[in-house]
């Protein structure tokens, strides 16, 4: 029994997320997970284009002329 204590402090985590994964998994949950990070990433890349435009413009040009 002091083993399978000793084991759950240290590796309890990892087990707890294993676990977590194998639900997302069976679930198909994590294709909304991926969603909901995407529409977060394109909503913060499109706030930061709108406010530093002339920024995004020079790195974009320099970007075109390296190719």
């Amino acid at each position: 029994m002091d083993d399978f204590k000793k084991f759950m402090s240290q590796y309890g985590g990892m087990v707890i997320g294993i676990i977590v994964a194998i639900v997302l998994l069976l679930t198909r949950f994590y294709l909304l997970i991926i969603g909901i990070i995407l529409i977060a990433v394109c909503g913060y890349a499109g706030h930061y284009i709108q406010h530093n435009k002339d920024n995004v413009k020079e790195k974009l040009k320099n970007f075109i002329d390296r190719l």
